[in-house]
């Protein structure tokens, strides 16, 4: 198997209680509004930006939103709806995820840059029909704290009825998360090849050294 990068953990198989997340277009703002963005990510309040606005009042107290509900606090799978992660390119939008354990969002579409930092940061963004998100979202409402499960090599998904879904993935992508590589990992890979090269670049060229 590959080197894993430091602090990504290899996705292969995973099952948690999902959440029903039904917000069209979900954007970047929604899921970490911009004034949290300057916050350091060890905050010990980090966890509490996802959805903060949709999520509490002006005074602290929390809203009726689905991940304050106790069945849901704990899921690690999010089941979106179309065009999940658009507006802007922030990575926050990921780091905030991830400092709620969330391994994955599930969605028939996604903002192409929030897409691609999902794959760098160990989260799968995984593309379903919008007939088969909404049909998950449903079976969660009407069964709060039911699990799906992933399994990536597969490239399948069972939803909390067992019936079992399959998706596409880029190959590249897949290889990348089922490794726990991101671009620092990708690099350490040909560590030695690097290695290798600066020994003979500087045997050829020791006035560069």
């Amino acid at each position: 198997m590959a080197q894993k990068a430091p602090g990504l953990e290899p996705f292969t198989t995973f099952a948690s209680v999902a959440v029903p997340i039904d917000i069209a277009n979900c954007d970047t703002d929604q899921i970490i509004p911009a004034r949290f963005l300057r916050r350091p990510g060890n905050d010990p309040e980090y966890p509490t930006f996802l959805f903060h606005d949709l999520r509490f009042n002006e005074d602290g107290s929390e809203k009726d939103f689905v991940y304050n509900k106790p069945e849901f606090r704990e899921g690690r799978i999010f089941i979106a709806d179309v065009n999940w992660g658009c507006g802007s390119s922030r990575e926050n939008a990921v780091s905030v995820l991830r400092a709620n354990k969330v391994r994955s969002v599930i969605a028939p579409s996604f903002g192409d840059i929030h897409y691609s930092n999902c794959i760098k940061n160990g989260v799968l963004p995984l593309r379903l029909s919008s007939n088969a998100c909404e049909t998950l979202r449903r079976q969660l409402h009407e069964s709060p704290g039911a699990e799906v499960a992933i399994d990536l090599d597969a490239q399948s998904l069972t939803g909390p009825d067992q019936t079992t879904y399959k998706f596409e993935i880029d190959a590249f992508d897949k290889y990348r998360l089922l490794n726990g590589l991101d671009e620092i990992g990708l690099t350490m890979k040909y560590e030695a090849d690097i290695a290798d090269f600066k020994s003979r670049y500087e045997a050829k060229h020791p006035w560069a050294s």
